[in-house]
């Protein structure tokens, strides 16, 4: 059973999903920058990338299962956050290939442009806002630059592909490296 708020100890376990929480040094840490895509909406704009927004929701029953705590019917229709889309997705795309969550949110991450906000780096908020702004709303550019999976040669426009479909491009787009 938890002691603290529910939307609090969910995300201190989301952010067990992705990095080591027993690390002290702020340049290894990114909990101000997981606490920002946390409190940033996912939105979906394509069919099929509603899917993506589930797979981010249903998160919270895991952690329900895992906490042993009673369900929050408001807090379970609370919209998906870039966080829980993120992880889910890296979820999935662990399970497809042989690299794990943790590999594929850094991926994600890295491909944002946004390692270096590390908890000891001072990154200006509007920077990750203006990021997240571009990657929820679609304004990376026709081969993906810019979003999660930017590619050497896109053969379709990545901002009218359904993100799992980039993500499958993006895949063969790095055996071809």
């Amino acid at each position: 059973m938890i002691h603290e708020p529910i939307e609090e100890a969910y995300f201190n376990w989301l952010c067990t999903k992705v990095c080591k929480a027993e690390v002290p040094t702020p340049s290894l840490t990114y909990f101000h920058l997981l606490r920002a895509l946390h409190g940033t909406e996912f939105v979906w704009l394509l069919s099929g990338d509603d899917n993506r927004a589930e797979d981010g929701v249903e998160l919270r029953t895991e952690f329900l299962r895992v906490a042993f705590t009673h369900n929050d019917p408001e807090w379970m229709s609370m919209p998906c956050s870039v966080l829980e889309m993120l992880i889910a997705l890296a979820n999935r795309a662990a399970f497809e290939t042989d690299r794990s969550t943790v590999y594929w949110f850094w991926t994600f991450i890295e491909n944002l442009g946004m390692r270096e906000f590390n908890d000891a780096s001072n990154f200006d908020p509007r920077e990750v806002s203006d990021i997240l702004y571009r990657l929820v709303w679609r304004t990376y550019d026709y081969e993906g630059h810019g979003g999660m999976f930017p590619l050497t040669e896109a053969t379709h426009d990545q901002r009218k592909q359904e993100i799992w479909y980039q993500f499958c491009e993006y895949l063969l787009d790095q055996e071809r490296l």
